[in-house]
């Protein structure tokens, strides 16, 4: 912990879990993790070791498989994983993004069907709401799934899906009630053995390279009705409800991503001798790296009291929305100023400040773009 930050939300289990996380990732993760970038997949032997050790569905009910835990446990693993940007293994979007629709909206059946697996690592998980014309604006998604006796007959197509390539399980949002905008939205979920389901190419990005993001395709696809997650037409408000967390996750790793790069360069800048002193030294450079260092303790002093909030289920999604802009917008800020100070190394990939400087850039994007962040923040000026 910081000189400058307060004492975190943690209890004592969460950081004994912390432990265990660190050992897994230094043991199942870093060895790998730049093949992985090659493959632009993360192995489905990571997923099972991880569900192995506990570390998936942290905060899913024991009777479901999960760990019992609570979002604190998931925050442990988003950090950890952050510091050594560990960008591959899409562990958060599937535990603290995915599953909490099924806990939250799903049957009984629906829970016991996929939960346990899911926490086995033997199901991987994705949810499909982006669409090639359609991003943040749910009310413009194309995707239709029209009913058809006792089923729905889904066709469209989605696009930047994390866990794409590898999920055996698809959220997907598509219009039950094409004329009624967002009003007429509804969750299914999608078994990826169903004819008619397909993947697309893998999505070059500029970062990120580890994290497996596809393209989707649905062409005629049969499901039971008793596959609709929730009520129809009721999608957005569920994905409106659980947005404030997957925002929380985003700020989470955006502070912990700098955190880790301040030191670094504070590492880098220290060793480094220009004109026979440190860089360190120079009054510029350890003044920017000062001021970072008090406006990173800042970020973390409202991101933790964000998740003390979530924590105890207060956290307001304009509450999230400002965690998430102002993190975000701060780490691409900040880890710009950090590669700087390495100098020609930092534009390398020998130096981590360069792939997480790159790897940083999407958050800004997904999740809910800064301007529309902006727009929810605005409505309760």
């Amino acid at each position: 912990m910081s000189f400058l930050t307060f004492p975190r939300p943690f209890r004592d289990d969460h950081e004994m879990f912390r432990d265990t996380v660190r050992k897994f990732i230094a043991d199942e993760i870093l060895p790998h993790h730049d093949q992985w970038e090659r493959d632009h997949r993360v192995s489905r032997e990571a997923w099972l070791k991880a569900g192995e050790m506990g570390l998936l569905l942290c905060a899913a009910p024991e009777a479901y498989g999960g760990l019992g835990g609570d979002f604190g446990h998931s925050a442990v693993i988003i950090e950890e994983l952050s510091r050594v940007n560990a960008t591959g293994p899409g562990f958060p979007l599937h535990s603290d993004v995915v599953a909490p629709y099924l806990v939250n909206y799903g049957t009984e059946e629906q829970k016991h069907e996929w939960l346990p697996k899911m926490a086995l690592g033997e199901v991987i998980s994705a949810i499909a709401m982006t669409e090639p014309g359609a991003g943040s604006d749910l009310a413009a998604i194309k995707t239709t799934a029209r009913r058809d006796g006792d089923d729905y007959i889904i066709n469209g197509q989605k696009t930047f899906i994390t866990n794409g390539h590898n999920a055996d399980l698809i959220i997907l949002v598509a219009k039950t009630t094409p004329d009624a905008g967002r009003k007429g939205v509804s969750l299914f979920l999608i078994d990826a053995k169903t004819p008619g389901f397909s993947r697309g190419r893998s999505i070059e990005k500029i970062g990120q390279q580890a994290q497996d993001t596809a393209e989707l395709f649905f062409e005629d696809v049969r499901v039971p009705a008793s596959a609709m997650l929730g009520d129809k037409d009721r999608g957005f408000y569920l994905l409106m409800g659980e947005l404030a967390q997957e925002r929380l996750v985003i700020a989470l790793r955006a502070v912990a991503t700098m955190e880790a790069m301040h030191a670094a360069t504070l590492e880098y800048t220290r060793d480094r001798k220009v004109f026979g002193q440190s860089v360190f030294d120079f009054q510029t450079a350890k003044y920017r790296l000062a001021e970072a260092a008090a406006e990173i303790a800042m970020a973390r002093t409202y991101i933790d009291r964000c998740l003390e909030m979530h924590l105890n289920r207060a956290l307001t999604p304009e509450q999230a929305a400002s965690a998430k802009l102002t993190s975000t917008e701060m780490q691409g800020r900040l880890l710009d100023v950090f590669l700087q100070l390495h100098g020609g190394y930092g534009f390398t990939r020998e130096y981590a400040i360069g792939r997480a400087w790159t790897d940083a850039r999407v958050l800004r994007i997904y999740g809910g773009s800064s301007e529309i962040m902006r727009e929810i923040i605005s409505r309760k000026l």
